[in-house]
């Protein structure tokens, strides 16, 4: 197959010279960089389809098919990045595009435009390399970086339903991640009782509980790890805590009526992470004080055997292009492909240009050669997926979880997008809405509403079935 080398980069370097920053102030979203993917696809005789998760947050989505049975492949990739910082840091324009000593420097040129530059060109590659069975779906969604309202948009909108595999082309440094972990994240809100700071014994003092979680959160983590031992890619569960509120330095004499507690929660296949809001709604308990716990994220670690088609055609097709043997590895956090597996049911790797650990990084960058070397082993990788026979698929190999109803359902449909020689597929392009936003309020990671625990109180309202009551049974 022949891949567009120049084109793949030139590509990437338009990509990464919009600031496609979530900043409502600067007037940044990924508006722009979804629609330049947009044009580029349909330059290419694709008919993408556009809906939005959030007001300026494009989701794009093209089919690409001869209209022939066979499975369906997804191609990944996220328009958004992160902010570019201090720009002392930076010895480059962050959003220069700049190539220098054979590498692509600028703010998301690994994490991760060249990654969905590399799924376009791969895709077109094989199209023009004559029909093949099946589709590929290539998507550029929203948001990954944030809560990933695009990735949920994609899957309640049911465009992830006939979907037998995914490649996310997040930067990998060559290793191929089909685990991934987890990341629950957990607030925890104590109410005690306002008093002098002279006359202690007329309060409850919440940042006393504070100190006996912090405590306690120290043991959890302990007896996590001893749980479930460090595993081969992902390294130990981890509890984190990363926010503490409480009090005023202007009012050192008042004991506060309330304090705060954020939790983050790394965790790796088998923890389960209900087992662990409720553990910490446990250890919350402290003298009378009201203490409440509410899951803000709620992203279990993905699993995905590697004996997988999708993750068998990856390796393939990296030991196919790059003649070496593939090198398997974890992703240390977590990418849209947590919510396609998690939520959408759809087996799901991770890999793609760049290196492992130079996102969000100032003067980040590619190496120019890796782009190319994705692009190829992307094309081979689709062409091995779609043209492998497989015996057939268990019913539920990885079931999906519920659809999170806070995530609005789009009523744009991804047209087929074929060569005019093609035989056309059945798909029929619809029109984006861009008025179905996520609203604000929302917090899809955490399924249909953000899970509330409460001890010695009522669950918040809004809690989903599965809070806790105050003696900690479930409900």
């Amino acid at each position: 197959m022949e891949i567009d080398a120049d084109g793949v980069v030139e590509f990437t370097q338009a990509l990464v010279r919009i600031p496609s920053t979530n900043d409502p102030a600067l007037g940044r979203n990924e508006d722009p960089a979804a629609l330049l993917v947009a044009e580029k696809m349909r330059s290419w005789g694709w008919e993408p389809s556009i809906s939005y998760a959030a007001p300026g947050r494009p989701n794009v989505v093209a089919v690409v098919s001869y209209g022939l049975p066979g499975p369906t492949l997804m191609f990944e990739g996220h328009t958004d990045v992160v902010t570019e910082g201090d720009l002392s840091t930076w010895t480059v324009d962050p959003f220069g595009g700049e190539i220098r000593d054979g590498r692509l420097w600028g703010r998301g040129s690994a994490d991760m435009k060249s990654g969905l530059a590399a799924t376009l060109y791969a895709t077109r590659a094989l199209q023009l390399a004559g029909p093949f069975p099946g589709r590929i779906k290539v998507c550029a969604l929203a948001d990954e970086e944030g809560l990933m309202l695009g990735a949920h948009h994609f899957v309640s909108s049911g465009l992830g339903e006939d979907v037998d595999g995914a490649i996310v082309a997040e930067p990998e440094a060559g290793e191929i991640c089909a685990v991934a972990k987890g990341a629950l994240r957990l607030r925890v809100d104590f109410a005690g009782k306002m008093a002098h700071g002279a006359m202690p014994q007329h309060g409850r003092n919440p940042i006393q509980a504070v100190g006996a979680l912090l405590e306690g959160l120290r043991s959890l983590q302990s007896s996590l790890q001893a749980a479930y031992p460090a595993h081969e890619h992902l390294g130990e569960v981890y509890v984190t805590p990363t926010v503490v509120q409480a009090g005023t330095e202007e009012q050192v004499n008042v004991i506060p009526a309330v304090a705060s507690v954020f939790v983050d929660v790394r965790t790796i296949p088998g923890v389960v992470h209900k087992d662990v809001a409720a553990r910490v709604l446990e250890l919350a308990a402290f003298d009378g004080i009201v203490a409440e716990v509410t899951v803000l994220v709620d992203r279990p670690a993905v699993d995905v055997p590697v004996s997988d088609p999708v993750v068998v055609a990856l390796a393939g097709a990296h030991r196919a292009v790059t003649g070496e043997e593939p090198v398997y590895g974890g992703v240390p956090g977590s990418t849209d492909g947590t919510i396609l597996t998690h939520w959408g049911g759809i087996p799901s790797v991770v890999y793609g240009p760049g290196g492992k650990w130079i996102a969000h990084q100032a003067d980040e960058f590619v190496e120019v050669e890796e782009i190319v070397r994705c692009t190829r082993v992307f094309a081979e990788a689709a062409r091995l997926f779609l043209t492998t026979p497989r015996p057939a698929a268990p019913d539920s190999a990885i079931p999906a979880s519920a659809t999170p109803a806070s995530a609005t359902p789009a009523s744009a449909t991804p047209a087929s997008a074929t060569p005019a020689s093609a035989t056309p597929a059945s798909a029929t392009p619809a029109s984006a809405t861009p008025g179905s936003a996520t609203p604000d309020s929302a917090t899809p990671d955490s399924g249909a509403s953000r899970d509330a625990f409460s001890r010695g109180g009522a669950p918040r309202d809004g809690a989903s079935p599965g809070g806790l009551s105050h003696d900690g049974a479930a409900s």
